[in-house]
């Protein structure tokens, strides 16, 4: 049994790959294993987790992508941001542990930036206005 996140897990964790995820507020930690394809999340199933097709279809792309879709189970902690960001931290992170698993799905990852972190960040508000660049309404009189 491996401690991960707040469960236990089984096995001894020695077959295990690992890949860390970020996209907006969210992290994700990712444990990728040769096994029979399930995907757990916060211990939850990825069906339960993420209700929309779109969000599962961003989060199982890089397993679909390297044809990997029966070969591995995936177990995936995920915390902070909403559901966007968080599906698209879990997809950057099942690609960095997939790269570490075949070294030879690096390219075809790559090729469809699948390993590239979207940087882009929520702007923050400035004093003055109302949102981060919306101000108030111009009176001339």
């Amino acid at each position: 049994m491996v401690k991960f996140g707040n469960h236990l897990i089984e096995g001894n964790g020695k077959s295990d790959h690992l890949g860390t995820g970020r996209r907006k507020a969210s992290v994700a930690r990712v444990r990728v294993r040769p096994g029979s394809g399930q995907i757990s999340i916060n211990a939850r199933e990825l069906d339960d987790y993420f209700k929309t097709t779109q969000l599962r279809n961003t989060v199982l792309a890089p397993i679909i992508l390297t044809g990997k879709e029966g070969a591995l189970d995936v177990l995936i902690q995920v915390e902070g941001g909403g559901t966007t960001g968080q599906a698209d931290a879990c997809k950057l992170g099942i690609a960095r542990a997939i790269k570490r698993f075949d070294p030879e799905a690096e390219a075809a990852l790559r090729e469809h930036q699948l390993l590239t972190r979207d940087a882009r960040e929520v702007e923050r508000k400035k004093y003055g206005l109302r949102k981060a660049r919306k101000g108030t309404q111009f009176s001339k009189r």
